[in-house]
């Protein structure tokens, strides 16, 4: 692999696995464009999880710091983008532990509701439903709370997000479904 993350510049976009090894050789220009590719998403990530826009913009940037550390412990057969949202896990876990406290970011910080071509009606019923889902994550435990940003927020696979966690997809599979379950349940009972 003599391509060199300047070939972007040129018009050729390289992947994740390309600039991921590119950096294990020393290429700093190829590990920016994986932070560029993935800074915005950590920060939400751990946004989400640590409530706190300081602490989530602090921490992202030490889960950036630790993974261009780490690169030479990470295998070209590992995905890059699991590998470091288990970074990204670990670290938001260990701020939460730190603190002793749980808590998490409103769906509304990301999410808009319709638009001003929508009525009053529709935006009032939208944020009315948004306020109600909210409530409904917000009583999961951290650990639905967390597959289920990493499956419906950061689209990731059963596999991907077991990599991330260091679970079986089995265990990915039953929190998702027991998470999704509490979340329609207490959505239900909050709009019945």
């Amino acid at each position: 692999m003599q391509r060199q993350a300047r070939g972007i510049c040129m018009g050729q976009e390289l992947t994740d696995r390309e600039c991921a090894l590119l950096s294990q050789q020393g290429d700093h220009a190829a590990y920016s464009v994986l932070v560029r590719r993935y800074q915005d998403r950590i920060y939400r990530f751990i946004l989400r999880m640590v409530c706190s826009r300081d602490e989530a913009l602090e921490l992202a940037q030490d889960v950036l710091i630790k993974a261009f550390q780490a690169m030479s412990g990470w295998r070209p057969e590992a995905e890059f983008r699991t590998w470091l949202f288990r970074i990204a896990s670990n670290t938001a876990t260990d701020a939460l532990r730190r603190r002793k406290v749980v808590e998490f970011v409103a769906l509304d910080e990301d999410y808009d509701v319709p638009g001003e071509g929508a009525g009053p009606e529709a935006q009032l019923a939208a944020k009315q439903q948004l306020i109600a889902l909210q409530a409904a994550l917000d009583r999961l435990p951290p650990d639905h709370r967390e597959i289920l940003l990493l499956r419906e927020v950061e689209d990731m696979s059963y596999n991907e997000i077991g990599t991330t966690l260091g679970i079986t997809e089995g265990t990915v599979k039953s929190r998702l479904a027991r998470a999704r379950a509490a979340v329609i349940d207490h959505y239900r009972r909050k709009n019945a």
